[in-house]
């Protein structure tokens, strides 16, 4: 038995922030932001909207687009790093928010591969033959954890969440292979020092600004170019695949020149190689999946195309799924365009 996809969804909150206000925070430029980045604009989430406003926004689409009901949702699974608290999980408040009663419910936290995370567990769920219906949401609200005075990283995040619900497919379809990675010698080169355990939140942290993200970037971007190929390359050997089987590669939308390099090193034609960086920025554990809804609205997804997924982020945490479109086993609903934004 495998895992299908059967509904996507995804929100953004409604305030945009452009390069050209950021030029008014940082010495930058948008010329600056586009070439190193690719976005040209972020949202962001406003004073009273945090992750689990974003994911139940979407849990409602994917309930609503699928056809059923709260009640025969099973598991939720909510991949982010910026849960609205260390406790209760953001995925217990969506599973109240939609009264979803007989789901149980948890957060899973692997940063920008999140959502990955997310649905590989998902999919084994559902193999496992116990659970019939799996939600798996990719959420953050990164603007909460940035520090506006950082020109390394205020420029290239932003808020948002997609999901999707999982089922037991009725053909050979669906999710049918992945690899995911960890090396924690990576910790260090993109964290939050400070919040947890090791540091708890003290004046002097605070001070220090020592709860907001930072990187090293030059050493991130060679580590993910890297990995995303080496993982995408290696699932598609797996399967007796090429760069050229793929219909559409959906990768993690952290950089365009990341994009770019590990689209051109797995042979995957450019016009294959789904980007939307430039409207939304990186946003952590909710790139793949609004990515993902995108391509299903715009019907860029036929019934057999090979879809492969691929991300890279914080811990290091990286890995590739790659899905064989199911579009027979269930009928997928369409919300109209104004109702997915």
């Amino acid at each position: 038995m495998r895992a299908t996809i059967t509904s996507t969804a995804h929100h953004v909150p409604e305030k945009i922030l452009t390069n050209h206000d950021i030029e008014k925070m940082v010495e930058t430029s948008d010329e600056w932001i586009q070439n190193r980045t690719g976005i040209k604009q972020r949202h962001i989430a406003s004073d009273d909207e945090a992750s689990s406003d974003l994911s139940t926004h979407v849990a409602k689409k994917l309930l609503e687009k699928r056809g059923i009901k709260p009640e025969q949702i099973d598991i939720i699974i909510v991949g982010t790093v910026t849960p609205d608290h260390l406790t209760p999980s953001t995925a217990a408040i969506v599973q109240n928010n939609i009264n979803a009663q007989n789901a149980w419910a948890f957060d899973l936290s692997a940063a920008c591969s999140g959502f990955l995370f997310g649905l590989e567990t998902g999919s084994k769920l559902i193999e496992s033959g116990k659970y019939k219906t799996v939600m798996v949401i990719g959420v953050d609200t990164m603007t909460s954890i940035l520090d506006f005075k950082d020109r390394e990283t205020c420029i290239i995040f932003g808020d948002g969440a997609g999901g999707v619900i999982l089922e037991p497919s009725k053909s050979d379809n669906g999710i049918i292979s992945s690899i995911l990675r960890t090396d924690g010698s990576g910790a260090s080169s993109l964290n939050v020092l400070a919040g947890g355990s090791r540091k708890p939140a003290t004046e002097k942290t605070i001070a220090n600004r020592e709860h907001f993200i930072r990187q090293d970037g030059k050493k991130v971007f060679k580590f993910a170019v890297k990995r995303m190929a080496d993982v995408s390359k290696e699932v598609l050997l797996k399967n007796g695949l090429s760069g050229n089987d793929i219909k559409l590669f959906i990768p993690h939308q952290a950089n365009k020149r990341i994009i770019d390099a590990t689209g051109e090193r797995c042979g995957i034609p450019k016009d294959r190689v789904l980007i939307n960086i430039d409207r939304y920025g990186n946003t952590t554990a909710g790139t793949i999946p609004i990515a993902l809804n995108e391509a299903v609205e715009n019907k860029l997804i036929n019934n057999g195309d090979y879809i492969l997924l691929s991300a890279f982020g914080s811990g290091f945490t990286w890995g590739s799924i790659l899905i064989k479109w199911d579009s027979v086993s269930y009928t997928h609903l369409t919300l109209p365009t104004s109702d997915l934004v």
